[in-house]
């Protein structure tokens, strides 16, 4: 495949003054049968760098080792081979999970509980004061659109409803990095926007947000940088700006106006337009394009 587009992270020397939140080197992981014998090469010779208040996209068809990298980051999984670091230390680390939220690709509540409920629970599960429970759970449901449901039960709620509430208790410790497992799976499109615009939000504030997802358009929206695998491998890694653009074409941005017709364009550039309004950029394709390009390659 093209290698201008496989700009594969372990390439690449790491700047000195960058602080990696996730740092993993020639991670593998290998499962292994009853016997001990190699049975499935799950992640191979992965590397891959996060940047502190970055919202990054791991992406991958299915079977891609997306999931077994995730767990890994997590700390649920042990790698076979290489290194890999959360806040410069080992996943399994008890402070470093202190600063971690985690949303599974599904999540599993108590269903007799009602949101404050739940959320009183699992604040208790994380020691925080009683105080602080009630007022971050009050937040963070009005937060995620739940604020009108505090007393339902947990078990009565859609499946997007379901998800929403997941992502509420997995802001409830006010986590410096959040994991999403598809994370907009099973919402409307309302949903979806105040979802996507929850972790800008996010990222804004300085968190750090890492997510899978199958919704390319989605991911296209709110990440700065993605990582995708095939096979267990990485085969593109970089920022998706850079990765979307066609390097072979120049578009311009000017003005709209009854003097800029495409005839009189190539004067007004020079004797009507103010330097200063007019930009330069590559035209970008959808994410979506370049993902299936990508994987159509590889098959081939």
């Amino acid at each position: 495949m093209n290698q201008a587009v496989r700009a594969s992270a372990k390439d690449a020397a790491p700047d000195a003054s960058t602080r990696w939140l996730i740092e993993g080197i020639r991670v593998a992981k290998t499962f292994k049968d009853f016997w001990g014998r190699p049975r499935v090469k799950a992640v191979r010779d992965v590397t891959i760098r996060v940047p502190k208040g970055s919202v990054f996209g791991l992406l991958g068809p299915n079977g891609a080792g997306k999931s077994t990298m995730m767990k890994m980051i997590l700390g649920h999984l042990y790698p076979t081979a290489g290194t890999l670091t959360v806040f410069g230390k080992p996943p399994t680390d008890v402070e470093a999970k202190r600063r971690l939220g985690y949303l599974p690709e599904r999540s599993y509540l108590y269903k007799t509980l009602t949101p404050m409920e739940t959320l009183k629970f699992f604040g208790e599960v994380l020691e925080l004061p009683a105080a602080e429970i009630r007022s971050r759970s009050e937040q963070l449901l009005d937060m995620v659109g739940l604020g009108h449901a505090g007393n339902r039960l947990v078990g009565e709620f859609s499946h997007g409803m379901t998800r929403r509430m997941g992502l509420a208790q997995a802001l409830l410790n006010d986590p410096d990095l959040i994991m999403l497992d598809e994370p907009t799976a099973g919402l409307d499109p309302i949903g979806c926007r105040e979802v996507k615009n929850l972790i800008l939000t996010l990222a804004k504030r300085g968190k750090t947000v890492l997510l899978t997802s199958h919704l390319l358009a989605d991911v296209q929206d709110v990440c700065d940088h993605i990582l995708v695998m095939y096979g267990g491998t990485v085969v593109a890694d970089g920022d998706i700006g850079e990765l979307l653009a066609h390097k072979d074409q120049l578009q311009i941005q000017i003005p709209a106006s009854q003097e800029t017709s495409p005839e009189a364009i190539t004067s007004l550039l020079s004797s009507k337009i103010a330097p200063e309004t007019i930009s330069f950029s590559n035209p970008r394709r959808s994410l979506e394009s370049f993902f299936v390009e990508l994987v159509e390659q590889l098959i081939i």
